[in-house]
């Protein structure tokens, strides 16, 4: 499994991002020091660094600093601090992303899939994403919304597993039309309001007030963070 070393000093944050990554089949590290995290980097060798950048023992850019000096592991920066200046900063550094506090365990957990994605190192598979109800197993390729099946399109599958895949996330037609049918799709955008009406038919408990999935007007749509409340 793809390994994962957090170096952060808030120890109930750690906890909830440990959960919620080794839920989705990844193993994970923690550091609470700056200092004992670049030892740990050093040590394991992970296919992903989740850093903050306020550390005791050592500051989170400088650590960006000696591990971009000696490899390029993708790395996702977490910090409360809300200035451009320092995103840019971390950027510069070779940061691959930037996540502001506060936020949802699950946008992180769908950051460090794409950051590996796009990086081309392993990514954990996530077998089965659970939102309240709604469960969506991906090896399996089937979806249980309160307890039953629910029998779905391939096109709606692919559709909602993308939306899912990245809650928070505003997906364009475009987007979803590639993602669904693949470099050389044919149609038209508006399509994808036709596969979204029907998926909603199929999940939501009342269509007219969706919980899963959004509509962001003028852009796209979007799967809620908020949706396993």
């Amino acid at each position: 499994m793809p390994k994962i070393l957090i170096i952060e000093d808030e120890v109930e944050l750690v906890r909830v991002l440990r959960s919620y990554l080794e839920g989705s089949n990844f193993t994970v590290f923690s550091a609470g020091k700056g200092d004992h995290g670049l030892a740990l980097w050093a040590q394991e060798h992970p296919d992903l660094v989740i850093l903050d950048l306020n550390l005791p023992g050592m500051d989170g850019l400088d650590i960006a600093r000696e591990i971009r000096r000696k490899d390029d592991t993708p790395i996702i920066m977490l910090t409360a601090r809300v200035e451009e200046t320092d995103r840019l900063i971390g950027l510069e550094l070779g940061a691959d992303d930037y996540i502001t506090k506060p936020f949802s365990p699950r946008e992180v957990v769908a950051r460090v899939k794409a950051v590996l994605r796009r990086t081309g190192a392993p990514a954990a598979k996530n077998r089965v994403m659970s939102f309240g109800s709604l469960e969506i197993d991906v090896d399996a390729h089937k979806v249980i919304r309160a307890d039953e099946e629910v029998d779905l399109t391939p096109s709606e599958f692919a559709l909602l597993e993308t939306l899912a895949s990245q809650p928070g996330r505003v997906f364009s037609r475009l987007q979803l039309l590639e993602a669904i049918q693949g470099d050389a799709y044919e149609g038209y955008e508006r399509t994808i309001d036709a596969h979204i009406k029907n998926l909603r038919a199929k999940i939501e408990p009342d269509t007219k007030n969706p919980i899963y999935i959004e509509t962001v007007f003028g852009i796209g749509y979007r799967f809620s963070s908020n949706s396993d409340l």
